[in-house]
């Protein structure tokens, strides 16, 4: 286990056989930069959530993994085959991922909000409204009106 303080980078875009990070406390985000860039968060990771990048191990990874407060976290080289035998916490990532594409595809962003609620309770309160408007994939104006909206 390591200790990693706010704001330290555990993983760059372009890293070559990148890690898996188990959190024990503390909280993580993946992002990516764009081209003008702007941060797009991926994943949050608060305590018992695990994190990484998709690409396999020898290719370079696309995501940047940070700490949002200070962490201790379990390092893990990526292995297929632990990950095929914890499949319930694999396949309760995948859902996450695969319930967060479809709504950012279709639903309004009150939706995407409540979802992003629902999903991480624990961390609502911890991550500033702008990182939580570049995970829902609006502008921090927009989630303000559209949480004002909500409490009328």
């Amino acid at each position: 286990m390591i200790k990693v303080r706010k704001g330290e980078l555990l993983q760059r875009k372009g890293d070559l056989n990148s890690k898996v990070y188990h959190v024990k406390s503390g909280l993580l985000r993946s992002y990516a930069i764009d081209e003008k860039g702007k941060e797009h968060i991926f994943m949050f990771a608060p305590e018992n959530w695990t994190i990484g990048d998709a690409q396999p191990k020898e290719k370079p990874c696309d995501l940047f993994i940070d700490a949002l407060e200070d962490s201790e976290v379990i390092v893990m080289v990526k292995d297929v085959s632990r990950e095929s035998a914890n499949v319930g916490a694999f396949i309760k990532r995948l859902l996450v991922l695969q319930q967060r594409v479809i709504m950012l595809m279709s639903a309004p962003a009150i939706d995407r909000y409540e979802h992003f609620e629902s999903t991480y309770p624990e961390i609502v309160q911890r991550v500033s409204q702008k990182m939580i408007a570049s995970y829902l994939g609006v502008t921090p104006e927009a989630l303000s009106k559209v949480k004002g909206n909500r409490q009328r």
